[in-house]
């Protein structure tokens, strides 16, 4: 690829970053996801608690490390009581589209369940499910159908 090519993408990205409103990436290389991503609870999130969990192939239980994962969460959320976030649920690209956006949504609402379980109002997480339509790592193998495979919780 030529630098001139290298510069337009480049551009591309940055124009479809500001206009998302988004101009971050979080620790784990996503884009925090809605308007306040550089808001210092944002931040603070990244800096405090895991972000992610990641689910077997066609399953949203949680398995163990995920617990753990989602126990950073639920510590981060109680000492900011007036935050709420927004449950992503995300498919590798196997499957319909239907089929992932249902599976995704399973997947969301697996982590608010446990999030609330643990003493989080549920008033303060929403879900959403994308199913495979923002894979974070392109490729047609178990390596990055794992990765894809999750659940992201962002700052509202």
């Amino acid at each position: 690829m030529e630098n001139n090519e290298k510069k337009k993408l480049l551009s591309l990205f940055c124009a479809v970053a500001f206009l998302s409103g988004c101009s971050a990436f979080n620790s784990n290389g996503g884009l925090f996801g809605g308007s306040e991503c550089d808001s210092r609870e944002a931040r603070d999130f990244m800096h405090d608690a895991e972000d992610r969990v990641y689910f077997a192939f066609d399953s949203s239980s949680l398995s163990s490390d995920a617990v753990e994962a989602l126990d950073t969460q639920v510590k981060w959320l109680k000492k900011n009581e007036k935050i709420n976030v927004v449950v992503q649920g995300h498919c590798d690209e196997r499957g319909t589209r239907e089929y992932n956006l249902a599976l995704g949504e399973r997947r969301a609402n697996a982590i608010k369940q446990y999030l609330v379980s643990q003493g989080v109002a549920s008033n303060r997480v929403s879900t959403i499910s994308y199913g495979k339509e923002r894979p974070e790592v392109l490729g047609n193998n178990e390596a990055a159908w794992a990765k894809n495979r999750r659940g992201v919780t962002v700052i509202k």
